[in-house]
């Protein structure tokens, strides 16, 4: 990857994916939905939610296989765009956003009658809205500045509402009385499929994984993994709302309500049972309609990229680094939906069923686009999950048919205003879109059949070099080329060098590439230098800019990734906090990274003489073979140095002896043979205080660190401690690959990530 070109890092594993996609689903609907599904189909609702988790899940099969063989961001909108062309994906792609943005009309209308609906001296339909609105714009501002703190809020958020449903469910069930499920279905089959329509909006969480795919790690395994796993057990919880529900509260009086699980929990929970859920479903239309607009906005930034959307709309803030003018956009349709519930009494189900009207025709298209891409095999398409034999093609053909059915028992008011943006997205693409896109679809290779393979991977000695400073990054690669170069008779070495660019949590991290093409930019002379480096010493070097939200677990991400060798790092030398050893971003690596870890801190420019130290230590000899290396960068003769402590009645030539000794082992186990190294050993009471003395007259001094895998014993406290204080020149603390022994959560969650 060229310097200038850029990535996302895959920092989100099994519990952040299962709460992108089944947290945002156990979200507003869930609270707002019941008495509109109740209404309609009176108990039967449950297998109205039953029918439209089949949809959905048929349809998370096809977009978890384009989602590994394509795991680029944009979702739906991505694959249909490249599978059936430009066409079709502005169709898609104006669906999607405009879905998104009547999903959040509809939680945020949802959210004011949870605030109003309660309150005796609250009334009416203008409050409603007002309350709406309000959260729209706290919500839009909040994505407009920025927050670090707002992905774990939601986080917290959803697990806090998600534990509240469970409780109402396990004590609604004793209040269950049958005769309130008679008539089970008073409007029919039709009935059934027209409520399909209202509430399959609440399964639209499930694509956010998708859209997030590029940060998703293993993405073969965890992709179809959360998909499927979320939609199930988020169908089956309505299932059993729905049923806890109608129990409890006959249908007919459900059905009238605006707030209908606030009225079961008065029933079988009390008034602090109404007080729980009020306040859980504000707190679920909130953290829903933010999920909507985060999503809306990667969508544009998707189509910004693709030419499909005007790139003015694909900007981020200068300052906030925010998708601002999506954000912006995005609200101020969003605003416009909710005012429309000042005219239309049914706003609630009109918002709903356009957003599923939109995402059936999305996931219809997105059936198709998975025949297409199989049998077109484009270049470099190779899905780490495919839909078995039995499964394919059975699940695109049924996929569309459902898809279809569902939409055409929707009322006519939906059919008219989907079509509608259907015709305004076949517009758009007539005036803008077709004379500045080259379309690249693959249809005409479907219907022949081609396809190439992927090519095979270069096994040769690699390090990783992350690089942030300026003013050390090009001698923290020459040093990195000085110790792969010892290694060519094993193949060309690769150095691999990765910057990583911080990006607040409410910037799509693709978004973030446009907004740091400066900074990019000024580092291709650097790194054109590096090259230069790297090519004397016969050294490929190959280069990631990666976007990401934390730089340590981003680095963590990449080592398993390119599978390194050693992995190379700078260092400040000063410890910030008590928090930190290293510091935040090389913690998490020194203890974690699997393969050799080398921590440089550069207080001079040359590496000059280079000292070991020889000890016991077992990392002794790769501190010895790292002192090798790098002297012979400028072409000097390294010293293995050894201490002494005299034993009782012991000649000081015995001492020597045995330090000599040592660093004979040490020199045989780094694979040092005599006559390319110095040695010397000191004798001394004090150790410690000798070897500080001792390596003053020392450029570059290696240490082996610590076998142990808590950090703070790794350094603070140990005779590196002292070194890294003391010494007047570069200090590299150095430690071997070791077997990490997990925690049995670390190893359960590491488990299902991979």
């Amino acid at each position: 990857m060229a310097a200038e070109e850029g990535e996302l890092a895959r920092n989100l594993g099994f519990l952040e994916a299962m709460t992108l996609g089944g947290g945002t689903m156990i979200g507003a609907g869930i609270f707002i939905l019941p008495g509109v599904a109740a209404e309609n189909a009176g108990p039967a609702s449950s297998i109205s939610f039953a029918i439209a988790g089949f949809v959905a899940l048929l349809a998370a099969l096809s977009i978890a296989e384009l989602a590994t063989g394509m795991p680029i961001a944009g979702g739906s909108y991505h694959y249909v765009n490249r599978a059936l062309g430009s066409f079709f994906g502005s169709i898609v792609g104006w669906g999607v956003w405009t879905g998104l943005m009547f999903a959040s009309a509809f939680y945020m209308v949802g959210f004011g009658q949870y605030i109003v609906e309660p309150i005796p001296f609250l009334d009416g339909r203008a409050l409603v809205v007002l309350f709406g609105l309000m959260g729209l714009l706290f919500l839009v501002g909040v994505n407009y500045y920025g927050t670090e703190e707002s992905g774990q809020f939601q986080n917290v958020m959803i697990g806090l509402e998600t534990v509240i449903i469970l409780i109402f469910v396990a004590v609604g069930v004793f209040y269950v009385d049958t005769t309130n499920l008679e008539p089970f279905a008073p409007t029919g089959p039709s009935g059934i499929i027209a409520t399909t329509g209202i509430v399959f909006v609440t399964f639209l969480g499930f694509e956010i994984i998708a859209t997030v795919a590029e940060e998703i790690k293993n993405p073969g395994r965890l992709i179809p993994l959360t998909m499927i796993l979320s939609v199930v057990s988020v169908t089956i919880l309505y299932v059993i709302v729905m049923i806890v529900s109608t129990g409890v509260v006959h249908y007919e009086t459900l059905g009238g309500s605006l707030v209908p699980v606030s009225d079961v929990a008065a029933v079988s929970m009390g008034s602090v049972g109404v007080v729980a859920i009020v306040a859980s479903a504000a707190i679920a239309a909130i953290s829903s309609s933010n999920s909507s607009i985060l999503s809306a906005a990667r969508v544009v930034f998707a189509m910004g990229r693709d030419g499909v959307m005007s790139h003015k709309l694909n900007k981020t803030h200068s300052k906030f680094r925010t998708p601002h003018r999506a954000v912006l956009a995005t609200g101020a349709v969003t605003f416009l939906l909710i005012t429309v519930g000042l005219e239309v009494e049914a706003i609630i189900v009109l918002l709903a069923e356009v957003a599923s009207f939109s995402f059936l025709i999305s996931y219809a298209l997105i059936h198709v686009s998975v025949v297409v891409v199989r049998r077109a095999d484009p270049e470099g398409y190779d899905p780490e999950f495919e839909m078995p034999a039995p499964l394919y093609p059975a699940v695109p053909i049924l996929g569309v048919v459902l898809s279809f059915v569902v939409i055409s028992q929707m009322a006519n008011i939906v059919l008219l205003i989907g079509t509608g943006i259907i015709g305004l997205s076949i517009v758009w693409y007539v005036i803008y879109v077709r004379n500045r896109v080259e379309d690249e679809q693959l249809v005409g290779d479907a219907i022949v059949g081609s396809g190439n393979g992927p090519g095979e991977p270069i096994d040769a000695y690699r390090i990783v070099v992350p690089i942030a400073n300026p003013e050390t990054q090009t001698e923290l690669l020459r040093l990195a080329a000085a110790s792969a170069r010892t290694y060519a008779d094993e193949g060309t070495p690769e150095i691999v060098a990765v910057n990583v660019i911080q990006v607040p949590s409410q910037t799509a991290l693709e978004q973030n590439l446009q907004f740091e093409e400066e900074r990019v930019e000024r580092q291709r002379d650097l790194f054109k230098s590096a090259r230069e480096a790297a090519g004397e010493l016969n050294v490929n070097l190959r280069t990631r800019a990666i976007v990401g939200r934390d730089v340590g677990k981003t680095i963590l991400t990449v080592l398993k990734e390119e599978d390194p060798d050693q992995v190379l790092l700078g260092w400040h030398g000063r410890r910030r906090t008590r928090d930190y050893v290293f510091g935040s971003t090389v913690d998490p690596i020194i203890r974690d990274a699997p393969c050799e870890v080398t921590v440089v801190n550069l207080k001079q420019p040359k590496i000059g003489n280079a000292v070991a130290l020889a000890g016991p230590g077992p990392h002794a000899p790769i501190a010895a073979r790292r002192a090798f290396e790098y002297a012979a960068l400028q072409g000097t003769t390294p010293t293995l140095l050894n201490a002494q402590q005299p034993r009782e009645n012991e000649e000081i030539a015995d001492s020597r002896k045995r330090g000599e000794l040592m660093i004979e082992d040490v020199a045989e186990a780094a694979g040092l043979e005599a006559g390319i190294f110095e040695t010397e050993v000191v004798v001394n009471d004090d150790i410690e205080s000798a070897i500080l003395e001792n390596i003053k007259k020392y450029d570059t001094v290696c240490v082996g660190v610590s076998e142990r895998r808590a950090v703070s014993k790794i350094l603070w406290g140990s005779l590196a401690d002292r070194i890294v204080e003391r010494a007047e020149g570069n200090v590299a603390l150095i430690r071997g690959e070791y077997k990490i022994h997990r925690s049995v959560r670390e190893g359960l969650v590491e488990r299902l990530s991979d």
